[in-house]
């Protein structure tokens, strides 16, 4: 079973009936096994979106209860791995949320990332493997 990694763009789409990406994510994540996982940087970098956009936050909270979002790694844990992968993509930037997916994506060789980040076709996983992603056709 593929495991989906969940990036903030559509945990934010998904949350936000405003947002322009917001039915192509429903009806995604309709599709997809779960939990979804994720990490702590994603929830807060959705949180902000969300926040800014004028929705209610209480919703994202809501899907972690319930288990269909999970965090799926400890900051503690893998900084240095975390560390590594911001340095070698310094130049593109990545931010923290982009680097624990990448990880997430090396913790979990079948899995797919689900984001609206393009940055993602150039990040890879274990030094030179494509990162599977589900994103929105061009």
């Amino acid at each position: 079973m593929t495991i989906t990694l969940i990036d903030a763009g559509p945990l934010t789409a998904l949350l936000n009936p405003n947002d322009e990406r917001h039915s192509w994510a429903r009806e995604t994540v309709g599709q997809l096994a779960g939990p979804l996982l994720t990490s702590e940087p994603v929830l807060t970098e959705s949180l902000h979106l969300l926040r800014r956009d004028g929705c209610d936050a209480d919703e994202l909270f809501a899907l972690t209860e319930a288990g269909l979002v999970s965090i799926g790694l400890r900051f503690d844990d893998e900084q240095m791995a975390l560390r590594e992968l911001m340095r070698r993509y310094r130049n593109v930037p990545m931010s923290l949320a982009d680097a624990t997916l990448v990880r997430l994506s090396e913790m979990h060789r079948d899995s797919q990332v689900f984001t609206l980040d393009t940055d993602f076709r150039i990040y890879r996983r274990q030094g030179n493997k494509v990162i599977p992603v589900l994103m929105p056709e061009e």
